[in-house]
């Protein structure tokens, strides 16, 4: 007996069970992949956000700590950076953009972008957002540490 193309016989149903479990099997790791890829940057990004969210708040002292310094960096000059007069200052909103990670997965390159005005600008709002700074810091994983890029 012949079978075409287009026909089929009747399929059995141990062969069903194994495609649905192969099918359930090949989407658990994916959904796993996926939350992993989602969460991979998660504590990193949570430090720049205590480390942004001191900034808004106005506690410098909390921010350099979690900033955790070297000792040729001074709270002046860590204030020369970040306080309301500084380089970067006043940031009164912030938004995070990416993440990336550098230096063979033992730093991560928190890319976030901050504002001096509340709340943080729209897209359509040219004058406030030509007032935005892109700021990338460097998070160390081991201590959670953060500082510039080199």
């Amino acid at each position: 007996m012949r079978v075409g193309i287009l026909e089929s016989t009747a399929e059995e149903p141990h062969s069903k069970l194994f495609r649905y479990l192969i099918t359930t099997a090949v989407f658990a790791v994916l959904v796993t992949l996926g939350i992993w890829y989602l969460t991979r940057f998660h504590h990193e990004k949570a430090t720049v956000k205590k480390f942004l969210d001191g900034l808004v708040a106005g506690q410098t002292e909390q921010s350099y700590s979690i900033w955790k310094a070297s000792p040729t960096y001074s709270y002046k000059d860590f204030l020369d950076d970040w306080g309301a007069d500084g380089y970067y200052g006043p940031v009164k909103s912030y938004r995070i953009t990416d993440a990336q990670g550098a230096k063979g997965d033992t730093s991560v390159v928190i890319i976030a972008e901050i504002s001096p005005f509340h709340p943080f600008p729209e897209e359509n709002d040219s004058v406030k957002q030509s007032k935005t700074k892109e700021v990338r810091i460097w998070v160390e994983r081991r201590d959670q540490s953060l500082s510039f890029p080199p």
